[in-house]
């Protein structure tokens, strides 16, 4: 009588097969979750790169020379300048810009026209494609008049006096400050106007 052998050869493979498949199959499960993380993180990194450059870099430039007049032969009554929006720069919505004047002894802050606070700037739009909305927007110029006399600390205590140097920073809401500073003319005239260095 013959006997039947049994050969599990075939069985062995196949099961071998199956190994390696799940092998596999765990690998690109666990290979999709990195790659994942790793595009999220890369996502993050690029927000975060995005929102540092746009408040790092100032959006507003002045443009032409910074002019003062001349309350009397012993102060500045207020100071004009240009201000349009930088190259590559954002829309600025003007009534959150602040205006910082500062000298060695004062400083004092004041608002746009339509802010609250005590101490306010005029803000006259220039040219023809000035919207009436409280933004300026590339191509857009607008004029800004710091009133130094008439109210607040600068009033009767010859702070801008000639040769006095002082700091003007304009602060938009979202954004570096664009900061400039300046000297008084060494001689005044009451109601002449002159060009700041």
């Amino acid at each position: 009588m013959s006997k039947l052998m049994r050969n599990e050869d075939a069985f062995t493979g196949l099961e071998a097969a199956i190994v390696l498949i799940a092998f596999i199959v765990v690998a690109a499960v666990f290979s999709y979750v990195i790659l994942g993380a790793g595009f999220f993180t890369t996502q993050k990194s690029q927000e975060v790169v995005h929102t540092g450059v746009s408040q790092t870099s100032s959006t507003l430039e002045i443009s032409g020379p910074v002019i003062a007049q001349a309350s009397s032969t012993a102060n500045l009554g207020n100071v004009q300048f240009y201000l349009q929006i930088a190259a590559g720069g954002t829309s600025v919505d003007m009534r959150k810009v602040t205006y910082t004047v500062a000298t060695t002894e004062h400083i004092v802050t004041y608002v746009d026209q339509d802010g609250t606070g005590t101490h306010k700037v005029i803000r006259t739009p220039v040219g023809q494609q000035v919207t009436d909305d409280h933004m300026l927007e590339k191509h857009e110029m607008v004029m800004i008049t710091i009133p130094l006399t008439g109210t607040g600390e600068f009033v009767g205590d010859n702070i801008l006096t000639p040769n006095t140097p002082f700091n003007i920073d304009i602060k938009p809401d979202i954004g570096a400050a664009l900061g400039m500073t300046k000297v008084v003319p060494p001689a005044l005239l009451t109601d002449r106007s002159y060009e700041l260095y």
